[in-house]
């Protein structure tokens, strides 16, 4: 419930160092050599990473749990007359979405759960990704500046992920001092 307060407060006041407004090359490099179809943002915030895909012709459901990003992204995205969806909702329940989706992005949304959350969320994204479907993942990785006993920071992932995910390539580096890694998997055959 805290955890929730500030994400709006930071949103409220204008500093959610998230939300920068730029997709990144990762997501425009995926988006120029994949085909087009159907994508879930997971976390989307104020809908800047929708609106790239929708440019990019996908057709795109953004959920987030901030009623004030959702309202901004539905702004944004009337704004340039995009004909995206966005819903207010919890990425671990995502109670009524319906897919099979071709994609899925979750930029920063995984990490930012709390641990009990997780395995709620993989399992909602595993029924709505069919075999085949992508799922492109930046995450904070857990350190041992954090206290983590991990040494490797993609053990967590590749443990919550490698049953129903073959992970295609990752690729680490930093943000705001913190390990960070993009992955992008593939929907393994059921």
């Amino acid at each position: 419930m805290i955890r929730r307060a500030l994400f709006e407060l930071k949103y409220l006041l204008g500093n959610a160092p998230w939300d920068t407004g730029i997709s990144p090359p990762e997501l425009l490099a995926y988006l120029e050599s994949a085909p087009v179809g159907l994508a879930i943002d997971l976390g989307c915030g104020t809908g800047t990473n929708a609106i790239t895909m929708a440019q990019h012709n996908w057709t795109v459901l953004g959920v987030d749990l901030s009623p004030i990003a959702i309202r901004r992204a539905r702004r944004k995205a009337t704004t340039l007359a995009l004909p995206i969806e966005f819903k207010r909702m919890d990425v671990a329940l995502l109670p009524g979405v319906q897919g099979p989706f071709d994609l899925a992005l979750d930029i920063g949304c995984y990490h930012s759960l709390p641990v009990p959350d997780r395995a709620s969320y993989r399992s909602r994204l595993e029924s709505l990704l069919p075999a085949g479907a992508d799922y492109l993942l930046y995450a904070w990785l857990p350190s041992q500046e954090d206290g983590d006993s991990n040494p490797s920071p993609e053990v967590e992932i590749r443990e919550e992920f490698e049953s129903c995910f073959s992970i295609l390539s990752t690729a680490e580096g930093t943000d705001h001092g913190r390990t960070s890694a993009w992955f992008q998997m593939r929907r393994k055959p059921t």
